[in-house]
């Protein structure tokens, strides 16, 4: 009887383990739906089997489901209580929850574990840096590459909370990890030609490149006028619809839109570098920030007239952008359109929106905050960049939270209030309330994670 039983379960656990190999195939090819029919075969044979009911909740999480990620987690957590991984992916929902403090505690509980982890302590890194304890960030992550040292998101992470706390030069020497790091969205270009160290060419072109958003290629343009002074011949190639304006803005370099030097010769490119890369070589220091040109980019002066012409009505004309669809970021820096009844209220001020979106939409959001804001159906914020160029340069103010918006208006020179949240992406720095990138802004920061209230209420003032 007794070996019967034994039998029994050693054939159970056979089975389970040939089903839990052919489901975790299935799940790192992300094939998530296959992958989940499995898990649950293996808890019809045993419901309590802790390994299968971590990964049904990873499942869960890479397909949205947060919340029953975290209970099928904290299900298998229950019975495999020592399970360092499962505190640790148990953390990676909660962050995405934006639940700090329990992902923070989460990752220490893995630690205590697992100490020797380098991915855990640039996880807690990162959330350290998101409350803003930068000092204790930087440590984790030194400490996740003393552990690894060829770590990319330890190296890339370190480099944010360093360029965030003002470090710069060795920030934008870590910043360079960002390319190996999987936290890092846009692919490195693999051209034959070297990468450009800040030299003359002695022949060929120097080609820069856009990465990143529409934001980060409008920051870095600013030190296309530093690339000039080099004394090359220069080619950027950036986002399609930034296109016209750049040209606008810089008549003495040649402005393209997904070229590829290797298929086009002609080109005669004799090194490259990505656009993000140019502080590293331009702004090493808070004193090179003075080189910074302001504006450096140009509208077209005949559509800022006639922009200027219908809008005004003898008040300030003042723009408002309220809220971002970037699916990390876009929950702490967007603000509920209602929150600036106290500025509605103002008599003196006509109000222009500069909100990317659907017309309907936005219109929806104007009527439910009582908002008179003029919704100009003429310009589409987020395809037609030089349009939205001249709508921004027609207006004697722009309020805005961290969007694309911030960066136009900066580099055109418009006089801008940026509404951030109480910990700000690195490029603001900490507790300033102006900006080395653009002078004509001025920073307006949350005391405290979602205090919206104070910042509306010190713009009021402001203005």
């Amino acid at each position: 009887m007794r070996k019967g039983l034994i039998a029994a379960r050693q054939g159970a656990s056979r089975s389970i383990q040939g089903l839990l190999g052919n489901a975790l195939q299935y799940h790192r090819a992300g094939q998530l739906t296959e992958a989940e029919r499995i898990y649950g075969q293996i808890l019809k044979i045993d419901s309590h089997h802790a390994d299968t009911l971590h990964l049904l909740g990873m499942v869960a999480y890479q397909a949205g489901r947060h919340e029953e990620a975290v209970e099928m987690i904290r299900r298998a957590i229950a019975i495999h209580e020592q399970g360092a991984s499962y505190h640790s992916n148990l953390g990676i929902v909660l962050q995405a929850q934006g639940k700090l403090d329990e992902a923070a505690a989460c990752y220490q509980r893995a630690l205590a574990l697992r100490p020797d982890l380098a991915e855990i302590h640039t996880n807690l890194g990162n959330i350290l840096h998101a409350q803003g304890k930068l000092d204790e960030a930087v440590a984790c992550h030194e400490r996740a590459l003393a552990l690894k040292p060829g770590l990319p998101e330890a190296r890339y992470n370190l480099g944010l909370a360093q360029l965030l706390s003002g470090s710069f030069n060795p920030g934008w020497h870590n910043f360079e990890g960002r390319w190996r790091s999987k936290d890092f969205a846009t692919p490195m270009r693999v051209y034959p030609k070297p990468l450009w160290t800040g030299e003359s060419l002695t022949s060929g072109r120097l080609m820069i490149w856009g990465e990143q958003g529409i934001g980060d290629e409008i920051m870095f343009a600013g030190l296309i006028p530093d690339v000039i002074r080099t004394g090359n011949h220069c080619l950027l190639d950036c986002d399609t619809r930034l296109k016209p304006l750049l040209a606008r803005s810089f008549p003495g370099i040649d402005v393209v839109s997904g070229v590829d030097p290797q298929r086009n010769p002609e080109l005669d490119i004799a090194a490259h570098l990505p656009s993000g890369s140019l502080p590293r070589l331009f702004r090493a220091n808070h004193a090179d920030f003075a080189a910074t040109t302001s504006p450096y980019l140009i509208a077209d002066p005949v559509e800022r007239e006639r922009f200027r012409a219908r809008y005004t009505d003898g008040r300030r004309l003042v723009g408002l952008a309220w809220y971002t669809k970037n699916r990390n970021k876009g929950p702490d820096r967007s603000i509920d359109l209602s929150s600036f009844a106290s500025l509605f209220a103002r008599s003196d001020i006509r109000w222009v929106s500069l909100q990317y979106g659907n017309r309907d939409e936005l219109e929806r959001q104007a009527a439910a905050a009582n908002a008179p804001i003029l919704i100009d159906c003429s310009v589409d914020q987020f395809s037609n960049i030089d349009a939205f160029a001249a709508q921004i340069a027609a207006l004697d103010l722009v309020i805005t939270i961290d969007n694309s918006t911030a960066h136009l208006a900066g580099a055109l020179g418009v006089p801008a209030l940026v509404l951030l949240p109480s910990v700000s992406d690195w490029r603001w720095l900490q507790k300033r309330e102006d900006s080395p990138w653009y002078p004509t802004l001025r920073l307006f920061r949350q005391p405290k994670r979602g205090d919206w209230e104070s910042v509306v209420r010190k713009v009021d003032s402001t203005l």
